[in-house]
Formats: C-alpha cells, sequence, structure tokens
C-alpha cells in the first residue's frame, strides 16, 4: 500500500523518524524490481492508500484525542499540549490528523486485501505505529494503525487473529487495546523496558481476566545480537503461534533493533532481520492458511539500515527474496548522493551468516537472555496447553 503523500506524516527536519526513510525505501525496491513496474513482471503491484474516516479510527480510539489532533492540525503553533501531543516525541504539524488518518488508511486496506482475498500477502511500510494508545499519542503514533486494522478484522467475523511486533520497542499500545480479548494474540521481542521506551513488556504480563496467556513478551538484554535474538524468537514464537492457531497473521518490521540504530541496544544485523521476516512468513503459511499482514514501524538509520531491511520484507512479501550478497544498484545509491549529499552501503547485507543455537539443545541458567527467555515460556506457554520445561 504506497502514494506518495503518506510522506506527509513529517514530525519535522529534527525528528528522528522521517520520512525520508520511506521514499528511500520505496526507490530501492523499485530499482531492485520488488515493486512492479507493470502487469506480469511479478513485482509487488502497488495499491493507492486511502484517508481513515473517523468512524473507522473510532473503532480504537476515544472520540477526544480524534478532536484534539484535528483542533491541533489547524494551529499548530499554538503551543499546546494535549492527549500526548506537542511534546518532542509527537510534536505538532499541519496537517496531521489527515496524514496520519492516512497511514491508518494504508494499513486498513492491507488488511482488506487479504480479508477479502484479493491478496494472501500485503504490506505496508509506512504503518506499524505501535504505540497510539485510544486516548493518546504515544512515541512518535498518533494514531494506531495496528490496531484499527485487526479491529477491522474482527468486525467482519474473522475468528482470531495473531499479532507479532519486532520492533526494538515493546508494541504497548496494540498490547494494550487487546489486553482482554482472548481473540487476539499479541507477542512482543523487545529490548528490555528497564533500558529503553516505554518500560514496559515483562514476561509475566500475559494478558486480562478471562484473556490470559493473549500477551506474550520477551525481553531482551542490551546488546542481544543475531544469534541471542533469534534463539530467543524460535523459542517462544513458533510454539505459540501453532497452538494458537490464527485466522490471520500480523507482523509489524521495526528495524530499530540493528546495530547502527541511534536510539536502541541490540545488534541485530540486516541479515538477522531478514531472517526474522522470512521466518514469519513460514509461520503465516503454517499457521493462518499464508494470510498475513507485514507493517513497518521503527528504524531511525535512514540511510544505511531501513531502506535495505525494508526492501528485503517486501521482498519475502512478494514471493522473491533477494540475496543479501547482492549489490546495491548505482542508480539507487547515486540518488542518495544527489539528495542527501552521503554516501550508502553498497551491499544488500551487512555480511553476516545468521546462525543460532535452537532452545532444545540446552538452557543455560548462566545467561541473561536464557533465563528471560524461560520467564517468558514459563509466564506464557501453560496458557496454550505447552510444557515450558522441554
Amino acid at each position: 500500500m504506497f502514494d506518495d503523500t503518506l510522506t506527509a506524516y513529517d514530525f519535522g527536519p529534527e525528528h528522528p523518524m522521517a520520512p525520508v526513510r520511506i521514499d528511500l525505501t520505496i526507490a530501492l525496491a523499485r530499482d531492485l524490481g520488488v515493486l512492479s513496474h507493470g502487469s506480469g513482471d511479478g513485482g509487488l503491484p502497488l495499491v493507492p492508500a486511502p484517508i481513515a474516516t473517523d468512524d473507522q479510527l473510532l473503532t480504537v480510539h476515544d472520540a477526544r484525542l480524534i478532536e484534539a489532533v484535528q483542533r491541533m492540525s489547524r494551529a499548530p503553533g499554538a503551543g499546546e499540549e494535549a492527549y500526548g501531543l506537542g511534546t518532542p516525541d509527537n510534536p505538532v504539524f499541519t496537517g496531521m490528523h489527515e496524514a496520519a488518518a492516512h497511514v491508518v488508511g494504508a494499513s486498513l486496506a492491507a488488511f482488506d486485501q487479504v480479508a477479502s482475498g484479493a491478496s494472501l500477502h500485503s504490506a505496508n511500510i509506512t504503518g506499524g505505529l505501535h504505540h497510539a494508545m485510544p486516548d493518546r499519542a504515544s512515541g512518535f503514533c498518533v494514531y494506531n494503525d495496528v490496531a484499527v486494522g485487526i479491529r477491522s478484522l474482527l468486525d467482519r467475523g474473522i475468528g482470531k487473529v495473531a499479532y507479532v511486533d519486532i520492533d526494538v520497542h515493546h508494541g504497548d499500545g496494540v498490547e494494550k487495546v487487546f489486553w482482554d480479548d482472548p481473540r487476539v494474540l499479541t507477542i512482543s521481542l523487545h529490548e528490555s523496558g528497564r533500558f529503553i521506551f516505554p518500560g514496559t513488556g515483562a514476561a509475566a504480563d500475559v494478558g486480562g481476566p478471562g484473556a490470559e496467556g493473549s500477551a506474550v513478551n520477551v525481553s531482551l538484554p542490551p546488546g542481544t545480537g543475531d544469534a541471542g535474538w533469534l534463539r530467543a524468537f524460535h523459542a517462544v514464537v513458533p510454539d505459540v503461534l501453532r497452538a494458537f492457531g490464527a485466522d490471520v497473521l500480523v507482523t509489524q518490521h521495526g528495524c530499530d533493533s540493528h546495530a547502527a540504530d541511534p536510539l536502541a541496544d541490540l545488534q541485530l544485523s540486516v541479515e538477522g532481520q531478514r531472517a526474522a521476516a522470512l521466518a514469519l512468513h513460514d509461520l503465516a503459511h503454517e499457521t493462518a492458511g499464508g494470510r498475513w499482514v507485514a507493517l513497518g514501524g521503527g528504524g531511525y538509520a535512514v540511510v544505511d539500515v531501513v531502506p535495505r531491511t525494508w526492501t528485503h520484507l517486501l521482498a519475502v512479501v512478494a514471493g522473491r527474496p533477494l540475496d543479501p550478497l547482492g549489490a546495491v544498484p548505482e542508480s539507487w545509491r547515486e540518488a542518495v548522493r544527489e539528495r542527501l549529499g552521503c554516501g550508502s552501503p553498497t551491499a544488500l547485507g551487512d555480511g553476516r551468516t545468521p546462525s543460532f543455537r535452537v532452545w532444545e539443545e540446552g538452557y543455560d541458567p548462566d545467561t541473561w537472555l536464557d533465563r528471560e527467555v524461560l520467564l517468558t515460556r514459563r509466564a506464557a506457554f501453560p496458557q496454550h496447553g505447552l510444557d515450558p520445561e522441554l
């Protein structure tokens, strides 16, 4: 789902979430043939992104928040601070409501593609704004397109939805919206909230009364790289998804877990993030009949990481994964030089070969990562009829 006006979601030149990261991703995906240039070329077709209506936003968000966003969008210089807006994380800009509602509309189009059967997979890399709460903006996120999209699936009669969030920050907003809903499984792998925003997502947080086990949280130590991250992922996510048996899998692919990201402390490579996308693609086919909606999220190394990682994601969605040993097209690198005056990567990967030790090979109590994984398994697995000790 994309059109050029989606980059109007812009908090200003000093804000880390620069919309140029979207432009560069789409340009790289086009240059590599991941996006369709015409019928029959095997690339992903682009679907126009509508703007979400107030009624659609109201399925998740409080009317007072929507009214405040609309009012402050019209007068961004008033200096008002309310509902999480007018803060350093969420500064007000002209047209903010329309820009944020457009992102939600793009995600709703992606959800509709899969729910209607028009596409088996769909993607909106401008989406994944997982921190927004029903009554306030939070963490660069004005409206929660993920939650509105999942709600749209439930409202059309889809029975069970699984959501996996691999952003470096806890997917707190989506978890909050569906905390008491056993029809929605939320799984989040994130750097420990003891060290970064939003400070939540402990292993003991497993869902509200009557929905125990609907939330699964894997809290990762700072410095976790490909091997540890993939070990944690495969020790938790596949088993829970298989036990839950969703009708649709929704995934959020914030790439701020990369070692070069300026706002967090994990150490993944592009290859590690690509491995996660491939694993989630396979799990969608194994556990949800292949029905998969993939969304963007965080990612603040806007030249070196975001375009490559999300181009790999789009290629996986298209069923045509790219070789991370392949070259970045010189046409794209020249466009980066002309637009930003900086260099850019020459290869589609970081020269890493992700590998990990599977959980079944043994638990190491002296390893911080393993202790956290075991806490998650012990908290969540029994709720799904799984043995955490196996």
